[in-house]
């Protein structure tokens, strides 16, 4: 008997194709099996086979399936995002990038980090760095919770889990917030940088942006990507680090547009406030002196609401990647927190 898989990212659920020489059964995790019978000669058993199981695939794919995006199991969560562990150390230290980057935006701190943890690397499936565009599904990725998903799946899949250190960037603060709610052993200390539960404001809570701004931001990657990827480098970058900026618009640009739109309201238009006093890991929350992302009463906002003990770390620095443009003292506030020598 011939088995395949194929991996359902929008539900996370497997099919199972089970060719025999009556029939082919079609399973999944939430579903009764539905079973094709097909008629075959004795004469050419194998061909008739694999013939009806494409084009009974096919068949139930375009019919049932059209909205979902497939990856082979046998293409792993490593391969497909590009993780890696480098380094040394009895501990595990995971970089999450944030929206339009990539792990190329740790590279200033990573010789430091990688002398005292293992440090695990990895590119959202969002990210231009990703090769397959199949694998990121607007629809799946309309909650942090699928990031969240994914995030814990990668780090089982490396035998990661537990006791980790989790560093995550701007909307990979939340992802980490999410996992840790889901898998409270999973993380030691969630180290939040430049992270925000909220982009809007509301009532008493600053989040930075109104309703139109966030509008007038979505409504320029729609129309004019290429130059909105350029402009929002120079916003969201100290301008006195010309390479940063530079490389950060790259990034930019590397991801696809089709994926940057939806993924933009995904981000800009979240609301995550309710989960912060279910977060139990302890936490660092960095922010830098002038964020034009995320102003520093978001950090504050974050402190008195999250559940676990929980500090606040300024880096004094313009813009909203400490990790580029004050990587020294990014590392200095990293190392007081955890307890390593720079």
């Amino acid at each position: 008997m011939v088995i395949i898989y194929i991996k359902m990212l929008k539900y996370n659920a497997t099919i199972r194709i089970e060719p025999n020489p009556k029939c082919i059964r079609i399973r999944n995790k939430s579903c009764e099996a539905v079973t094709f019978l097909y008629n075959q000669t004795r004469t050419n058993r194998t061909h008739h086979q694999k013939t009806a199981l494409a084009l009974l695939l096919s068949l139930f794919l375009f019919s049932r399936l059209s909205l979902w995006k497939m990856v082979a199991l046998e293409r792993s969560l490593e391969a497909a995002m590009n993780a890696r562990i480098i380094g040394s150390g009895s501990e595990t230290m995971v970089l999450a990038h944030g929206f339009g980057g990539d792990q190329s935006v740790w590279d200033k701190v990573l010789p430091c980090l990688t002398k005292h943890y293992q440090v695990v690397l990895f590119d959202w499936t969002f990210s231009g760095a990703v090769k397959d565009p199949n694998l990121f599904d607007p629809l799946k990725y309309s909650s942090y919770d699928a990031f969240a998903d994914d995030l814990i799946a990668l780090l089982d899949e490396l035998h990661l889990e537990s006791s980790l250190v989790f560093v995550g960037h701007s909307m990979s603060g939340m992802i980490g917030c999410i996992a840790s709610i889901k898998r409270p052993q999973l993380f030691n200390r969630l180290i939040l940088v430049a992270a925000s539960p909220r982009y809007i404001n509301i009532d008493d809570y600053e989040g930075g942006f109104d309703d139109a701004t966030i509008d007038g931001i979505i409504s320029s990657i729609e129309s004019d990507y290429e130059n909105w990827t350029s402009n929002f480098a120079l916003l969201v970058v100290d301008n006195s680090d010309p390479i940063s900026v530079n490389n950060l618009a790259k990034c930019l640009k590397r991801m696809r547009h089709e994926f940057a739109v939806p993924l933009a309201k995904t981000v800009f238009r979240s609301d995550k406030r309710d989960i912060l006093d279910k977060v139990t890991t302890p936490c660092t929350i960095i922010q830098t002196t002038n964020d034009i992302v995320v102003p520093g009463s978001v950090a504050d906002y974050m402190h008195k609401k999250i559940k676990g003990k929980s500090t606040v770390e300024i880096v004094n620095t313009n813009g909203h990647f400490p990790q580029l443009t004050a990587h020294l003292e990014f590392l200095a506030v990293l190392a007081g927190v955890l307890g390593f020598e720079i």
